[in-house]
């Protein structure tokens, strides 16, 4: 399984126990969905490597406490410290509305209110304090923040997104 067919569920973030289990901090609104996996991805190696769940159960509502098969000593479990935990992408529950993941509006349609068609989303910058948009207009690119204000209507059929930004923002970058 390579990555870009997968998504990140989280980081394994520390050990729980002489046994083997591990803590991972999930990056979801709603770590309760994956309590009952069979089975993940671990980044171990520069390689996604499966790993098949024994059990789970949510630990202080935010971490998802791990028995993997085979991870059976404080040893094994040390190796596995800060590795990143995927699941394939097909296994993403279906978003509806204005919600989307990042990697779903690559290539829709950004259109302003005010401004009209601005071009087309490249990619999203998610490494700064706010995640922006990067957005392709005749090859300059334009950076909108994703703020909640801003977006007014996601039109996945017609893979447009709809936003609201203020004016002269667009213009700082023609």
């Amino acid at each position: 399984m390579k990555k870009e067919e997968c998504f990140y569920l989280g980081k394994i973030v520390r050990k729980y126990s002489f046994k083997g289990e591990l803590l991972a901090k999930l990056d979801t609104d709603e770590p309760q969905e994956y309590t009952e996996m069979e089975s993940v991805f671990v980044d171990f190696g520069r390689n996604l490597v499966p790993f098949f769940i024994e059990r789970s159960q949510l630990h202080k509502s935010t971490l998802l406490r791990i028995k993997f098969e085979d991870v059976d000593t404080e040893e094994d479990a040390e190796d596995l410290i800060g590795a990143g935990i995927y699941l394939p992408l097909d296994l993403l529950p279906a978003l509806e509305g204005d919600k989307f993941y990042y990697h779903e509006i690559i290539g829709f349609t950004a259109v302003d209110t005010s401004f009209g068609e601005i071009g087309v989303i490249t990619g999203i910058n998610d490494t700064t304090a706010q995640a922006i948009f990067e957005i392709d207009r005749d090859g300059a690119q334009i950076l909108i923040p994703m703020i909640d204000n801003f977006i007014k209507t996601l039109d996945r059929p017609n893979k447009k997104i709809h936003l609201e930004v203020p004016d002269g923002l667009i213009d700082l970058y023609l």
